[in-house]
């Protein structure tokens, strides 16, 4: 094919979005979302129809030991891939686009990639990743941490999750614990398609976002001991009381997150009481702490005033405060040449264009260790995500999975 028959190849929108709104039936909840927590047998449903589709365009899939599933064309190329992918775990109120959409259509760009019949100086792969969303299994991210080196085998095997099960026995009992080895190989580059799951493109009237890096990410699980008494006999000055004392971390992370300012974002996301009865002083509260920054100075500058501050109410309460670190990874920088190419292709298809950074973490973040990689952004309305009403309009899916395709395909045929 020449040069121009091959910039003017089109993904198929109605393909692409009869694949989501299948794997969307899935785990299926109210509001139109999604709960496909990793591992469970929802995740093996979605996973098992995802292979299908990998099968039927003739991929070699390839399974690793943490799960992790890989489709490859040509199927007999075994030299390093133009890869894509994302995750089709979700959290247990999450929507239809988040991962999935990076999945199904880096396997409509292959489809539409086999059907031309465009010569490949590298092959292509889709991936989907264990575990992204950690929400089960902490921390995020884990299935493509394994793939690129940054946790071990054994370790990511042995994580147990908030249920109490372990990942390596939910491998085996979905039927995809794999034979191909961690860490991988590293693929030739990497490029990822996602909503953005942010307001900023939306708000802006920009179509596709180049993605610059993400940023740093931190997660603490503080577990407050206190004391479990009656609620109406102890006097407030002789309390020793976690939920309280949770109740101040809350407020603190608040606290601290305006007073840092912009970029640094603060979360608790999930706090439970011991006995958590109505007339008891709770004795125990666990609570998570979400802290992130794209400056990796600042990331550590937040998690030391937590620290302090926790030391501080441990002290004046009354209570004991264990920490236990979830997650902990840096800002990542994505490949120059890959967000130069994500501007060039849109701008060449018309498209508006920004660099942003993700403050969500990526799968992409992690296998930037080891290739090339980058990320395309596309508008999520009113910048809604992880919820049921997570929405992206047609014209920009179609948008960004046609850039998908053009800068693999670019990447795919350049000889370098």
């Amino acid at each position: 094919m020449t040069r121009a028959t091959v910039d003017d190849l089109e993904i198929s929108l109605p393909r692409l979005r009869a694949r989501l709104d299948a794997l969307a039936e899935l785990g299926a909840i109210e509001g139109g979302g999604c709960a496909r927590l990793a591992l469970t047998d929802d995740d093996r449903l979605g996973r098992d129809l995802v292979v299908s589709w990998m099968r039927d365009l003739g991929l070699r899939i390839d399974v690793d030991e943490i799960g992790n599933v890989v489709g490859t064309w040509p199927p007999e190329r075994t030299d390093a891939p133009v890869m894509t992918g994302s995750h089709i775990d979700t959290v247990a109120t999450g929507g239809r686009f988040d991962g999935t959409l990076g999945v199904l259509a880096g396997i409509e760009v292959l489809e539409t990639v086999i059907t031309s019949g465009v010569e490949l100086a590298h092959p292509l792969a889709v991936a989907f990743f264990t575990d992204e969303e950690g929400s089960r299994f902490a921390p995020d991210m884990l299935g493509s941490l394994v793939f690129a080196g940054g946790m071990s085998l054994e370790d990511g095997l042995a994580v147990r999750a908030v249920d109490g099960a372990l990942l390596g026995e939910e491998l085996i009992r979905i039927g995809y614990a794999g034979p191909q080895p961690c860490p991988a190989r590293p693929p030739h580059a990497y490029v990822e398609l996602h909503i953005e799951q942010g307001p900023v493109l939306e708000a802006e009237a920009v179509t596709i976002g180049a993605v610059t890096g993400v940023q740093g990410i931190s997660w603490t699980e503080l577990t407050i001991i206190g004391q479990s008494n009656h609620a109406g006999t102890t006097p407030m000055s002789m309390r020793h009381d976690a939920g309280y004392a949770a109740a101040e971390v809350a407020s603190f992370v608040r606290r601290l997150a305006a007073d840092m300012g912009s970029p640094q974002v603060a979360t608790v996301g999930r706090i439970e009481l011991h006995p958590n009865l109505v007339n008891v002083v709770a004795a125990r509260a666990t609570i998570t702490v979400d802290l992130r920054n794209t400056d990796e100075e600042l990331v550590g500058v937040a998690e030391r005033r937590l620290f302090e501050f926790c030391d501080e109410l441990a002290e004046r309460e009354g209570v004991s405060i264990e920490r236990r670190s979830l997650a902990r990874f840096a800002p990542v920088d994505f490949d120059e040449r890959v967000i130069a190419l994500v501007e060039e292709i849109a701008r060449a298809r018309g498209l508006s264009t920004r660099r942003l950074p993700s403050g969500a973490g990526h799968d992409a973040q992690m296998l930037a260790r080891v290739c090339p990689a980058g990320m395309v952004f596309v508008p999520s309305v009113r910048g809604i995500s992880h919820n049921p009403a997570e929405l992206t309009a047609d014209a920009d899916l179609e948008a960004g999975a046609n850039v998908l395709l053009h800068v693999l395909l670019r990447l795919a045929t350049d000889e370098r």
